[in-house]
């Protein structure tokens, strides 16, 4: 067993977007910071959601004006932030007569083009579906459609490259580290860390505890005040489907269905098209959620009745499932509870400080974390100022316009790669895309070849700057390669990675690869 001497100001429990993202804020600020993460970066809820940075347009009817607002000023905040893991959509609402009045639609996106201070993202606009592309896939039941603006995500990724400034800025970001118990004493947290796979511990010493494990927020709050059963989060289970190509464009659709809800059909990874999510309540082990034959038949059945061609259960390519760990309102049906973020803090700074966050989303975990390092900064005394609107993650230094630009000068540097390969790195990695392909010379130089375009160098690349130590973690979190390699590709990736010298303490604590500012 080793321990820390000097205590952390924060320790993180929890590597998801929050986690990650408090960590970023704090640790820019001059904070000591502490992340421990159970499992891989964004293992749980914070890489199955529907990959969106949006305002949340359904969240409208259930009146929640002040987190639409603070959602859609974040929208362009966060693509000027990582304009290669974020990039504009259009999305195509068609008119249901059926369901909800044109009246009501227009009025909705109306507010939805002006409470959040839309600047760079086109406005609404009414398509007729006759005509225009987009009516092409659907069945001729559509005149008109509204078409308005939101952004797209790598979820996973976007966790990541927080993980990654956090590590710029000085915090320890640790993986596969379980917390199995914390101490209060004379105003010091003494936190108990376990290595999930060499089995070494760690006691680790912290001025604060941020309780940001998402589903298993309610665990760590009985695991550190065992006196407590705690019961905060409405566990509620989203599940998605992946299937080939239903449409040749790059627009979206978001269909009404008669229950009420509302389903997405997004192009995903170029050849395929992703259409979710379902909303029930959850009860059980969150690591174990996974989609029902119920979920995948809902989603095919509502989809189908909009596109021309019916989607069936033998199109799903992939499904993916995961827990949304909302704070239980009362609110009677799944999708009506509140998606706004709480925190909820206990103690002080003289006497051990926790703060627990239940909910949030994606498109507000910045502002997320600036309100939980306002808590901090009373209960610890404040450092550095906000920091993080403005700047951007790693690899993100370019214009939001700038994708294609970054393409072109990425293969003029390195002629020898397809522009597809040099596409996916962009959209990836991008101006570190530069770093991960180093002095290579030819596509010989980079290694070994497991399956599609994935060779060595961006294996090690990962191992060595991203925290990935299974093929797991890279194929599903850090790319969505998993979705292109066969099971004998996969095998030699897991041996390739197996047989790595990579030191634990390179894993940990990767180097820094981009100077990032702070003020």
């Amino acid at each position: 067993m080793t321990s820390t001497e000097t205590p952390f100001d924060i320790f993180v429990i929890g590597g998801g977007i929050n986690g990650c993202g408090i960590a970023r804020d704090a640790a820019g600020r001059g904070y000591s910071v502490y992340v421990a993460e159970m499992k891989d970066l964004a293992s749980g809820t914070s890489s199955w959601s529907t990959k969106l940075v949006h305002g949340g347009l359904r969240y409208l009817e259930h009146y929640e004006f002040r987190l639409v607002r603070e959602s859609l000023k974040e929208r362009e905040i966060l693509w000027a932030a990582a304009p290669h893991i974020i990039r504009p959509l259009r999305f195509v609402l068609p008119h249901h007569k059926g369901l909800r009045p044109a009246w009501l639609l227009r009025l909705g996106l109306f507010l939805y083009d002006h409470l959040g201070g839309r600047k760079a993202l086109p406005p609404t606009a009414v398509l007729n579906m006759k005509t225009d592309i987009a009516g092409k896939p659907l069945k001729p039941l559509f005149d008109k459609a509204f078409e308005y603006s939101d952004c797209w995500v790598d979820d996973a990724r976007l966790v990541a490259l927080n993980a990654r400034s956090a590590a710029n800025h000085g915090a320890v970001v640790r993986t596969r580290a379980l917390v199995t118990g914390a101490i209060r004493e004379n105003g010091t947290w003494t936190i108990s860390v376990r290595d999930e796979v060499s089995g070494a511990t760690e006691t680790i010493q912290a001025r604060a505890i941020v309780n940001a494990a998402g589903p298993w927020v309610d665990t760590v709050i009985s695991q550190v005040e065992p006196k407590r059963n705690a019961r905060n989060v409405r566990m509620v289970q989203g599940s998605h489907i992946v299937v080939n190509k239903l449409f040749n464009h790059d627009k979206c659709y978001i269909f009404q269905n008669s229950d009420g809800r509302i389903i997405f059909a997004i192009p995903y990874e170029t050849d395929f098209t992703l259409v979710g999510t379902t909303d029930k309540d959850f009860v059980g082990d969150p690591a174990k959620a996974a989609i029902t034959p119920e979920e995948t038949d809902y989603l095919c059945k509502a989809v189908s009745e909009y596109f021309a061609k019916p989607v069936t259960t033998n199109d799903v390519v992939w499904t993916y499932s995961g827990v949304r760990p909302l704070f239980d309102d009362g609110a009677s049906a799944a999708q009506e509870a509140t998606r706004d973020y709480v925190l909820r803090t206990e103690g002080d700074g003289e006497t051990g400080f926790l703060l627990n966050i239940f909910g949030g989303k994606i498109t507000t975990y910045r502002r997320l974390a600036e309100s939980v390092l306002t808590k901090l900064e009373t209960a610890l005394g404040p450092k550095g100022p906000a920091w993080t609107a403005g700047v951007t993650l790693p690899g993100g230094d370019f214009p939001i316009t700038g994708y294609d630009d970054q393409v072109a000068a990425l293969m003029g540097a390195y002629p020898f790669l397809a522009q597809r390969h040099a596409k996916r790195l962009v959209r990836l990695y991008g101006t570190d895309a530069h770093v991960l392909l180093g002095d290579a010379p030819s596509k010989d130089d980079l290694g070994q070849h497991f399956g599609y375009d994935l060779y060595e160098a961006e294996v090690r690349y990962l191992m060595q700057h991203e925290w990935v130590r299974t093929p797991e973690d890279l194929l599903w979190r850090r790319t969505k390669l998993g979705l292109r390699l066969t099971a004998e590709e996969v095998s030699t990736l897991a041996a390739f990675i197996d047989k790595q010298s990579v030191s634990h303490q390179a894993a940990e604590y990767p180097p820094t690869l981009t100077r990032e500012a702070t003020d």
